[in-house]
């Protein structure tokens, strides 16, 4: 038998790395794997001693928070150039979020046109909307929900009140499908800025005890509970704070369905440390905590993190040129850094950083998103989403980004890690120096049907 493509490397299969191994590919999905002497085949990369690593999924974008639905493009040519091969969006999306029929057709439709890699989608319900939208939704194939305890925009991302999570929440409990949370009190944070923008207190220092860490755990514990009352599945977006974890942990141990996520740059900086050269280049919401990066990083070790996210925000550096941290715009880019700094930051702590990203960056959001086995995993039968990840130091520079912005945090960060091809089932998206693949070649992958787990 002769396969279209042969890839050989390091294979990091979910359950260990495959030293001189191979993975053999036919009609996009993987068809078989071994080591040794490889398959005859039309085509043979033999990636040496690099690791060849599922594609990243990607579980928090936002594609369309800034530029509209065009804004999948760059996105998706940004994600592809990273090794992220699957986005989960975000629902908030200008000018109108995905809350019903129409606005799913429009984003499926726009995924159609621009897309570099596979996305799949929240949903969202605005205030006053009916749960009856839930079921219809769900139909179409979104992988989860998402809603606000906190109003940044009235009508893109507005606040839900308490009486409508619960209803969500009761629509909810019969499936599978999580609501996630943006998770802050509204009231704590407005006057806590309020307090210190009085007192003449600005600067990145002043970012995360105006919003504190008390107005995050009082709204994660409230969404834990009321989840927990109606058997869903409750699910907090980005945790910046070790508590967090602590909290979802109580609640699965009540056997509650409860999952929390946090993001890349909380595991990578520190404002006492970031700060002074950052400013609010490294603003984003909730804030990253001081000296909390080392106690996330024991929460991953104990298995208490579901998957870890890039959270990238689609945001012009004009946005963050302000000159108050109160007006700059929150949020970062970051789908070219995710699998770099995750990779870094766990080689530098002694950890076995290949299986680690395979798992917190690919298997665990794909689980979580109703995508998997075709997704998240090097396994016969899956989606052949391939990515040659070479041990090289590398210094990031924003200024080469697919992302149209060409700014990041991570501006001349030293990585250990450098994505040198991506394959999107099998077919060739990022060859190290250029996107190769067209807008339109990524599709809309919808969550698979599932019972609710027993």
């Amino acid at each position: 038998m002769t396969y279209q493509q042969v890839i050989r490397g390091q294979i990091v299969t979910p359950e260990r790395v495959i030293r001189d191994g191979w993975l053999a590919i036919r009609d996009g999905r993987i068809a078989a794997l071994g080591d040794g002497p490889h398959p005859d085949a039309h085509d043979v990369h033999d990636a040496g001693q690099a690791y060849i690593m599922p594609g990243v999924v990607d579980g928090q974008t936002h594609a369309g928070s800034y530029g509209g639905l065009p804004g999948l493009e760059a996105t998706t040519r940004s994600a592809v150039a990273g090794g992220v091969t699957t986005i989960v969006d975000m629902p908030y999306d200008s000018p109108a979020p995905l809350c019903d029929l129409e606005t799913l057709d429009a984003k499926v439709a726009a995924v159609g046109r621009f897309a570099h890699c596979d996305c799949a989608l929240y949903a969202t319900l605005l205030p006053g909307q009916s749960v009856e939208m839930i079921p219809l939704l769900i139909a179409g194939g979104v992988a989860a929900f998402k809603i606000s305890a906190f109003e940044a925009n009235p009508t893109r991302f507005p606040r839900i009140p308490a009486d409508m999570v619960l209803d969500m929440f009761n629509a909810l409990s019969g499936t599978a499908v999580p609501l996630g949370l943006h998770n802050e009190d509204q009231e704590i944070v407005r006057t806590t800025i309020a307090r210190m923008k009085a007192e003449g207190r600005d600067g990145i220092a002043s970012h995360s005890p105006s919003r504190p860490v008390a107005a995050e755990m009082a709204s994660s514990a409230h969404f834990l509970e009321l989840g927990f009352n109606a058997e869903a599945h409750a699910h907090l977006v980005h945790i910046s704070h070790a508590r967090g974890f602590d909290m979802v942990a109580h609640y699965k141990a009540d056997g509650g369905r409860a999952t929390g996520e946090t993001c890349v740059h909380y595991l990578w900086f520190d404002p006492d440390e970031d700060g002074p050269a950052l400013g609010a280049r490294m603003k984003v919401n909730p804030p990253i905590r001081p000296g909390e990066r080392e106690r996330l990083w024991a929460q991953l070790l104990a298995d208490r993190i579901d998957f870890v996210s890039s959270d990238h925000a689609s945001w012009p550096l004009s946005s963050k040129e302000t000159g108050s941290i109160f007006t700059a715009g929150a949020g970062v880019p970051g789908l070219e850094t995710l699998l770099p700094a995750f990779f870094t930051a766990a080689a530098a702590r002694g950890l076995d950083a290949p299986l680690l990203a395979a798992k917190y960056l690919c298997e665990r959001p794909a689980r979580f998103f109703g995508l998997w086995p075709r997704k998240g995993s090097i396994r016969i039968g899956a989606d052949a989403d391939v990515v040659v990840l070479e041990r090289k130091d590398h210094k990031w520079d924003s200024a080469a980004a697919h992302d149209g912005l060409c700014w990041s945090p991570y501006d001349g960060a030293v990585f250990t890690g450098k994505v040198t091809k991506v394959w999107l089932r099998g077919q060739l998206a990022w060859d190290g120096a250029e996107i190769m693949n067209a807008p339109g070649d990524g599709q809309y992958v919808r969550r698979e049907a599932a019972p609710m787990p027993a």
